[in-house]
């Protein structure tokens, strides 16, 4: 089972969505945290700029962008932001 963390950023990009959104998401990251979920989730690492983090899938159209507090292990996610395709930038 992995341990999730939420940054102070992501703690106010979440409140600003809406209910049913903030629901979807909160099933989504349960769901995260067992990794035979993951590819269901398309669980990926990022390029360029965002190296080292990672996303996963809310919906079509909403993603969480995370790192692992330890790559090695990846026992312990620290969620860093939600949001459309534009948290990527």
């Amino acid at each position: 089972m992995i341990s999730v963390h939420l940054t102070p950023h992501f703690r106010r990009k979440f409140k600003k969505l809406e209910r049913t959104l903030q629901e979807e998401a909160f099933e989504k990251i349960e769901l995260f945290k067992n990794q035979d979920n993951h590819s269901r989730l398309r669980v990926h690492a990022l390029k360029g700029h965002l190296r080292g983090r990672h996303s996963f899938s809310v919906n079509y159209r909403y993603r969480i962008v995370f790192m692992w507090e330890d790559d090695t292990k990846q026992d312990c996610a620290i969620l860093l932001a939600i949001g459309d395709h534009a948290v990527y930038d």
